[in-house]
C-alpha cells in the first residue's frame, strides 16, 4: 500500500460504498494462486522506476524489445498526469474551435500551448498545431515563399530525409525549386550554405540537432540569409532545447519540429503533432489556427480564433490554413507534459538525456572496429561508422530484443557502415552495456 495515493479513512470510505469489509476482501474474487503477496519494491523508486518495475514482473516473457532508434521518433516517459487529463471528455471530443462561446477550455488550452512552444523556440508567435514534423517543415517553406514572393528553397541535406521528400513534394506541385545542399561529414556545410544563397532564395532550412546527431550554432547563417533577403527555418527537437540554443537565440525566422517526444508516445507513425513558430511580423503568414487572448463587453478575458481572414472557412481562396490540419487532442498533450515537468523539471530532462548518450557515446565508441563519426557536439543522437554494413548488424541484435539504432545506407548512399544511435532519459547503463555486448559479438563473428 505504500504506493497508494489514498488515506487509510479515504480507503474505508470507499469500501464501505461499494460493501467490502476490506481490501482482501475486495480482491477476493481473484484466485489466491494469482495474486500477489508482496512485490517486494524498493524504498524511494521514481513513478517511472516503479513503473518499468511492474511491467518486467507482469511480463513472464521478458521484456520488451529495447529501443536505440530515434530518427526524429523517440521513446520518452511520460508521466501518468498526461495521460489523465487528456482523456477528460471535454478535450477528447472536441471540435473545431469555431464558436468560442461554446470552447474556452478548448481555446484557453491552445493559447497556452502556443505561449509554451514560442516560450521552448525562443520565438513570438505559434499557431494550434499541425499535423507532424514533416509537413510542419514544407508548411515554413511555403510561408517563405509568401513572404520573400522568390521560388527557391535551399534544403541542408542533413535534415531529415524523410522531411526533405516533403518539402520536395511540396514545392514540386507549386512549380518552386527545392536545391538540396550536401553537408560535410556529419555537419551542416556552412560555408556552401551561405555561398548558395542567391536573390531567388526564400529560405534556407536547417535541423538542430541534425539527422546524424550533430548540434551547431546557426547565427552566422541566419545573419547571411539575411542579408540576401532570405529567412533562416530551423528544425529543432524540442526535448533539446531544455540544454540548447534555441532557433530565436540563432536569429532564425521560423522555427518547427515534431511534437511527439512531448507526452505523445510511439504507436506506428502516429498521431503526433507538428509545430510552428515564427517572428510576430510574420504572423500573417502563419498557416492553420491561432488563437488569440481578448476581454468581452464587461472586460472579462476569453480566448478566440484570431486572425480568421487566413482561414479556409472565411477565405479559402486565401487560406494559409492546410485545412483541418492540427492535431489538437496530441498538441494538447505536449502542453501537459511540458507544464507536469515545469522550467526546471524539462531543463533536467535535455541534461539526462544528454548525459546518458554522452556515455553510451563512449562505451560504443570504444569497441574495436567502431568510429564516432561526428566531429562535433551531439544531444542523445550519434552517428557510428562499423567495420561492415550496419544493416544486417541491426537485424542480428533485433533478435535479441535489441534495436540498435538507424542504418543510413537507405538514406545516404555510400553511408551503408553507419548506424544513428539515439539514448534517451530511458535508457538505463545496463540496456547500454547490453547493447555493446551484443555489437561486439556481433562485429567479432
Amino acid at each position: 500500500m505504500g504506493y497508494c495515493p489514498n488515506t487509510p479513512e479515504e480507503i474505508r470510505e470507499m469500501l464501505a460504498v461499494i460493501g467490502a469489509g476490506s481490501v482482501e476482501e475486495l480482491f477476493a474474487p481473484i484466485p489466491a494462486e494469482l495474486r500477489a503477496k508482496s512485490f517486494d519494491l524498493p524504498a524511494g523508486m521514481s513513478e517511472f522506476e516503479l513503473m518499468r518495475h511492474m511491467r518486467e514482473k507482469a511480463d513472464a516473457c521478458g521484456a520488451e524489445i529495447v529501443p536505440f532508434i530515434g530518427a526524429g521518433i523517440y521513446d520518452h516517459f511520460i508521466p501518468a498526469a498526461v495521460d489523465h487529463l487528456s482523456s477528460r471528455a471535454e478535450f477528447y471530443t472536441a471540435y473545431t474551435p469555431y464558436q468560442p462561446e461554446c470552447s474556452q477550455g478548448t481555446l484557453q488550452a491552445l493559447y497556452e500551448y502556443q505561449s509554451t512552444i514560442c516560450r521552448l523556440t525562443g520565438m513570438e508567435a505559434s499557431n494550434a498545431s499541425l499535423y507532424d514534423g514533416g509537413t510542419a517543415v514544407a508548411e515554413a517553406a511555403l510561408m517563405s515563399l509568401r513572404i520573400t514572393q522568390r521560388n527557391r528553397v535551399l534544403l541542408d541535406a542533413s535534415v531529415n530525409p524523410l522531411h526533405r521528400e516533403i518539402v520536395a513534394g511540396y514545392l514540386h506541385g507549386l512549380l518552386a525549386e527545392a536545391v538540396q545542399v550536401a553537408p560535410k561529414g556529419c555537419e551542416s556545410d556552412l560555408e556552401r550554405l551561405m555561398a548558395s544563397i542567391d536573390e531567388q532564395t526564400a529560405a534556407v532550412v536547417v535541423q538542430n540537432p541534425n539527422f546524424f546527431g550533430s548540434v551547431q550554432d546557426f547565427t552566422a547563417l541566419a545573419a547571411r540569409a539575411h542579408e540576401k533577403g532570405a529567412l533562416l527555418i530551423v528544425s529543432c527537437y524540442p526535448i533539446a532545447l531544455g540544454v540548447m540554443a534555441t532557433p530565436g537565440e540563432m536569429g532564425a525566422d521560423i522555427a518547427v519540429g515534431d511534437g511527439q517526444s512531448l507526452g505523445n508516445p510511439l504507436s506506428f507513425g502516429g498521431p503526433y503533432f507538428g509545430f510552428i513558430a515564427t517572428r510576430k511580423r510574420f504572423i500573417r503568414n502563419l498557416p492553420g489556427r491561432i488563437v488569440g487572448e481578448t476581454v468581452d463587453n464587461q472586460q472579462r478575458r476569453g480566448y478566440v480564433l484570431t486572425l480568421q481572414a487566413r482561414e479556409q472557412h472565411i477565405k479559402r481562396h486565401k487560406a494559409t490554413s492546410n485545412i483541418c490540419s492540427n492535431q489538437s487532442l496530441c498538441a494538447l498533450r505536449g502542453l501537459i507534459f511540458c507544464a507536469a515537468l515545469g522550467r526546471k523539471g524539462f531543463e533536467e530532462l535535455a541534461l539526462l538525456n544528454y548525459d546518458k548518450a554522452q556515455y553510451a557515446r563512449s562505451v560504443l565508441s570504444g569497441i574495436g572496429g567502431v568510429t564516432l563519426l561526428n566531429a562535433g557536439a551531439t544531444f542523445n543522437e550519434f552517428t557510428l561508422s562499423l567495420p561492415g554494413e550496419a544493416a544486417p548488424v541491426v537485424e542480428r541484435l533485433l533478435a535479441s530484443g535489441v534495436a540498435a539504432g538507424v542504418p543510413l545506407g537507405e538514406y545516404f548512399p555510400g553511408m551503408e557502415k553507419a548506424l544513428v544511435v539515439t539514448v534517451t532519459e530511458k535508457r538505463s547503463k545496463d540496456e547500454i552495456h547490453r547493447l555493446a555486448a551484443l555489437l561486439e559479438e556481433a562485429l567479432c563473428s
